[in-house]
């Protein structure tokens, strides 16, 4: 049978639609044999790794705050530190290394000195690595890894497509969190508004090109609903699982079922 990976895409706390994809995929008795993850991918995508049901992980999603996983940095690389995410996610979650892991995963994070895309899988801290593809640049200060400072995947690799085929995914279902609907926040009015619209479309850019390499793109239809709004959970979820029921067609025919 072949290996079907799942490619989940960042977004903030559209995160959340990941949940409803994979309760979406699990009702539906579709196999997952690979996962990578980019920033918000990561953490939902290393929960389910580990082992956690999606009850579970919309348990623990209840109690993410934004000030739960953060805290104020002193740094000039960046206004917060994600340090907090690492003790959240040993509390959280039932393992915290590769190694112990159910399901194979890759978390997706950026070298900020060479541009590089950097896979970290296999072994090692698994808190580690989803803090690093959490890391949003300018918003969270880097993530030192062997010499190296790590920033949110997202800067090079918003969709992890090409991670889940590097694992040897043969069948690619990719969850695209930052393509959904038109970017429908009205003109921004300040500095920072304009920064965040800007990124936005620059992300959602790169997110579309690389669609090509899945079988399945899953895009919920969550555009009305801002990265930053964490308050919007259960919709989230909602919306991610419909985009399973009407794309269940696809996703069988991918999988050459009947």
């Amino acid at each position: 049978m072949k290996k079907v990976g799942l490619a989940l895409s960042g977004g903030g706390a559209r995160g959340f639609a990941h949940v409803g994809v994979l309760k979406g995929l699990v009702e539906n008795d579709v196999p997952i044999d690979l996962i990578a993850g980019t920033s918000a991918g990561s953490f939902v995508g290393g929960a389910f790794a580990a082992g956690m049901s999606v009850n579970e992980i919309v348990e623990v999603g209840k109690q993410i705050s934004w000030f739960g996983v953060a805290g104020f940095s002193y740094s000039p690389k960046g206004f917060l530190s994600n340090a907090a995410m690492k003790s959240f996610i040993e509390k959280s979650f039932p393992v915290s290394r590769f190694e112990d892991l159910r399901i194979p995963f890759t978390a997706v994070a950026c070298d900020l000195e060479t541009g590089e895309e950097i896979y970290l899988k296999d072994e090692g801290d698994l808190t580690h690595a989803i803090r690093a593809s959490c890391a949003i640049p300018g918003v969270f200060i880097p993530v030192t890894d062997d010499g190296r400072q790590l920033v949110d995947g997202g800067v090079v690799s918003p969709i992890p497509t090409r991670a889940v085929k590097k694992m040897g995914a043969e069948v690619i279902i990719a969850v695209d969190l930052m393509t959904s609907g038109p970017i429908n926040w009205g003109v921004p009015s300040t500095l920072v508004g304009t920064f965040f619209q800007s990124a936005m479309i620059m992300l959602r850019t790169t997110s579309r090109n690389q669609h090509y390499r899945a079988n399945v793109i899953l895009e919920p239809a969550i555009g009305h609903i801002r990265p930053d709004d964490i308050s919007k959970r259960d919709e989230l979820i909602e919306l991610g699982y419909d985009s399973v029921v009407k794309s269940l067609d696809k996703i069988k025919e991918a999988l050459g079922s009947n």
